[in-house]
């Protein structure tokens, strides 16, 4: 794309593109200036992240592993070379993308800060040590080293109890009647009752009236005696049969109870089972370190009054006031103490003086809220990019290209204002900013808009508008642009008014205390307040742990798994319904956790239409001759996919020096598929064929057939035509997941008084997006359902039926009800942070 003529001075400073094919961009040309803001905009699935992230990144990183040794080239991940011509002008690039459940536990907000890393060294060479306790290293004051780690709990900060009333809830129950809760249930635990049976065990009376000494045994032996198994016999006849040395069923191996709980704790791959034994397993605080996860040599050094443990708790706000005195010196009084203390005093402040530079600007980027032990698990993707970005910010780089990936994703209007500062201060240092960004606010400060469309997939690809933002406004083709300048007032097309109402009582967890609230029943709701005010602790955790209790889900399923079995423990939850439950019926809870862990999982097997595929391929007439049943036509199943690559589709390709490189698998080239599983074709495409279609084109192939098209129309509504059937789950984002999820909520029948919650369902939506959907929000609402959404986006929020509005701040000053009421009545609220926003966009936008 030509520079406007006013801007062809600046040739000097700008990034030359030529020719960019990745993906969808359709052989893209453009000239984007550096040491800017460059915004690069566009509806989902247009190509502004293949440009972004896919060209520009991936080629700067590829010049820059070029340039290493090929040993050191063995330790990166190496991204793909680009599909592009040529790139002029591009400096060294550094990515900030959304991370979604990155990081294990032990991963915190001050090890990805390096915050903790200070903090160890400060507690080291400057903490106050007892008297006649020997100097100890740094790594003494972290809880993953053995120097560290409390030897008790080795490092958790709390140990696990396996005890008779954990194993055994209702002592009232015969081992017949699975008295022993604990064991594995099917055929495992048969066959160890069975086993008792020859053991000479009375399994028909009450486990209380047993002796403890057989208690004892048959629970924590550690013995794993092997005997004869007589199925179906009694226990006389067992006894029969073994004087008579008859033949066994099987010769059995028996497992005490608890044995069973921690191999299956320790070994299992399975989440589902890791969680069901862990119901089995008391778990408490550490005795010996009271939860602090340190040893106690490392605990017993203090800074300012805190051993490190007790420091690494406090929300950074606070941990900024302690140091602040530090840092210049007023703390110390350097001159007044003795030589050897005045060496503690040096270091101290000069420690003090970068965690003070460090956390301010983590402040600035409103995380104050944070504590340093915070587990990287529990963080959302905004809050995570924002603390990576701190990190960039203090890092001083110069001549550096920073990629970033929505940063104002879940984050406040209020929130957003701060981040704008952070990354003007990035520019301000000589750095070009390329963003990838949905958000009005952030466009509006850009210096320069790339705007990419006119549509999603094959409709997109292509540049419509590279220029200062005000030229936007002519490009009609624009859907950005429709956006950017609306200045007209909100219309509400829809009013509807709260009858009955799910209340809520004694509501405390997190920086909830004993809060008080009501959610308006068969309406549209939206939760508000900024990042870190409490709204996802009451709607995410509280609401649906308490509606679940009411409703008696008490098993959950993998995504809330591999969450709970992540995240810290949280204070005990108090709180009850106190009316309304009884109106709901079902409960949905749609987040943005992936809808699969493996490439082999997508949009297609998630939602369950590859299964009415796969039935249509099996009805064929060939396939019928062949005795193909539909498992023929799954990718997973031996017989039908390509034996080379398994059904992957690639194969890794092993490089002496270089790092391993995926390559289409040459037998099938990348179809996943054995030749005679493709020699199969309903109307004239195979199976792989279809896995490649949009669900745009696969829409309008199955025009016929209502029980694929249904499933289709629902994606399309929601904004996802352009994804591929085939397309891995790993490369979903959470925004698209979450709309899957809805899409596949949305396709069953609807019966009514089912209560959906929604956690920021608008991130990494373009306006126009937002807009379908919300009109499947509505369409929920009008069928008799209960919408609660915890959100940012003033469209959506200005839709809604009633607002509650969480804070005022975060944190801290955060967890209590502001206002609750009609969007109108919030917006005139005086405390609310969100209320000047909301106003703006009821009575007039800019």
């Amino acid at each position: 794309m030509e520079l406007p003529k006013e801007h062809k001075e600046y040739k000097k400073g700008f990034v030359t593109i030529k020719g960019a094919r990745q993906n969808n961009l359709n052989n893209v040309s453009l000239e984007i200036p550096r040491d800017a803001l460059v915004v690069f905009t566009g509806i989902s699935g247009s190509g502004k992240s293949s440009l972004a992230f896919g060209t520009l990144y991936a080629e700067a990183q590829r010049r820059y592993l070029e340039s290493v040794s090929p040993y050191a080239r063995r330790l990166f991940n190496q991204m793909p070379i680009p599909e592009v011509d040529e790139i002029e002008g591009l400096s060294p690039a550094v990515a900030l993308q959304q991370q979604r459940g990155s990081g294990t536990t032990r991963s915190s907000v001050g090890s990805v800060t390096t915050l903790s890393n200070l903090l160890r060294m400060l507690y080291s060479r400057a903490g106050d040590y007892p008297k006649g306790q020997p100097l100890l290293y740094a790594d003494s004051f972290s809880t993953n080293t053995p120097e560290g780690a409390c030897p008790e709990c080795h490092g958790l900060g709390k140990v696990y109890q396996v005890t008779e009333e954990s194993m055994v809830p209702d002592d009232t129950l015969t081992i017949r009647e699975k008295a022993i809760a604990a064991w594995p249930t099917a055929w495992q635990g048969k066959n160890l009752r069975d086993i008792l049976v020859t053991l000479g065990y009375d399994i028909d009376i009450p486990w209380k009236d047993l002796p403890q000494k057989d208690r004892d045994w048959i629970l924590f032996t550690e013995e794993q005696p092997k005997v004869p198994v007589y199925r179906n016999l009694n226990r006389e006849e067992v006894q029969i049969a073994l004087e008579q040395k008859s033949e066994p069923s099987y010769m059995g191996t028996y497992t005490g109870a608890k044995k069973h709980v921690l191999h299956t704790f320790s070994n299992t791959q399975s989440k589902l089972m890791k969680e069901r034994v862990k119901k089995y397993m008391l778990s408490k605080e550490c005795p010996a370190c009271h939860g602090k996860r340190l040893r106690k040599e490392s605990l017993s050094v203090k800074f300012a009054g805190y051993d490190i443990a007790e420091i690494s708790r406090l929300p950074l706000k606070k941990l900024y006031s302690i140091f602040l005195p530090y840092s210049d010196g007023s703390a110390l009084e350097l001159n007044k103490l003795s030589e050897k203390h005045q060496e503690k005093g040096i270091v101290a402040q000069r420690i003090a003086e970068d965690l003070i530079g460090r956390v301010s600007v983590l402040l600035e980027l409103g995380l104050g809220y944070l504590s340093l032990e915070r587990s990287t698990p529990t963080l959302s993707p905004g809050e995570h990019q924002r603390l990576r970005l701190a990190t960039q910010v203090r890092s001083n780089l110069f001549g550096v290209v920073y990629v970033l990936d929505e940063p104002s994703a879940g984050l406040h209007p209020a929130d957003t204002k701060a981040l704008l500062k952070t990354l003007d201060r990035l520019k301000a240092s000589g750095n070009s900013l390329f963003v990838v960004e949905h958000e009005i606010d952030v466009i509006h400060q850009a210096d320069w808009i790339v705007d990419v469309g006119p549509e999603a997939g094959e409709g997109g690809g292509e540049i419509l508008y590279s220029g200062p933002p005000g030229g936007l406004k002519n490009i009609e083709r624009s859907k950005t642009g429709i956006h950017l300048f609306n200045k007209n007032s909100f219309e509400k097309t829809q009013i509807r008014k709260p009858e009955t109402w799910l209340k809520l009582s004694g509501v405390t967890r997190n920086n909830l205390e004993d809060l008080e609230i009501s959610f308006p029943l068969r309406t549209l709701t939206s939760v508000t307040g900024i990042s870190g005010s409490g709204k996802s602790s009451l709607v995410s955790q509280v609401l649906v742990d308490l509606m679940n209790q009411h409703l008696g889900n008490k098993t959950s399923s993998e995504d809330e798994l591999d969450e709970a079995s992540q995240q810290n423990p949280i204070e005990t939850l108090q709180g009850e319904i106190i009316a309304g439950a009884e109106m709901i019926q079902r409960m949905i809870v749609v987040n943005q956790k992936p809808i699969g862990r493996t490439p082999r999982s997508n949009l297609a097997t998630y939602t369950g239409l590859f299964d009415v595929v796969r039935k249509l391929f099996a009805s064929t007439e060939l396939a019928k001759s062949r005795k193909y049943t539909a498992g023929r036509f799954s990718f997973n199943v031996g017989k039908g996919r390509c034996p080379n690559c398994e059904g992957e589709g690639f194969v890794m390709v092993e490089l002496l020096f270089l790092p391993s490189v995926y390559a289409p698998c040459p037998v099938c080239e990348g179809s996943r598929y054995h030749k005679e599983t493709l020699e199969v074709t309903y109307r004239e495409k195979n199976i792989a064929q279809i896995l490649d279609m949009t669900v745009d084109q696969a829409s309008s192939f199955f025009e016929d057939e209502d029980r694929v098209k249904r499933p289709l129309q629902v994606l399309q509504e929601v904004g996802l035509g352009y994804l591929r059937l085939g397309q891995s789950a790993t490369e979903l984002s959470g925004g698209e997941a979450q709309r899957i999820k809805l899409a596949k909520e949305l396709q069953r029948a609807n019966r009514g008084n089912t209560l959906y919650i929604l956690d920021e369902p608008t991130t990494g939506l373009h306006p126009t997006d937002v807009e379908k959907l919300q009109i499947q929000l509505t369409k929920l609402v009008n069928a008799g359902n209960t919408v609660i959404v915890v959100e940012h986006d003033m469209q959506i929020i200005a839709a809604s039926d009633w607002v509650i509005d969480v804070g005022p701040g975060a944190g801290d000053e955060g967890g209590k009800v502001v206002v609750a009421g009609t969007p109108e009545t919030v917006a005139k609220n005086k405390q609310s942070k969100t209320a000047p926003y909301l106003h703006q966009t009821l009575y007039g936008q800019y």
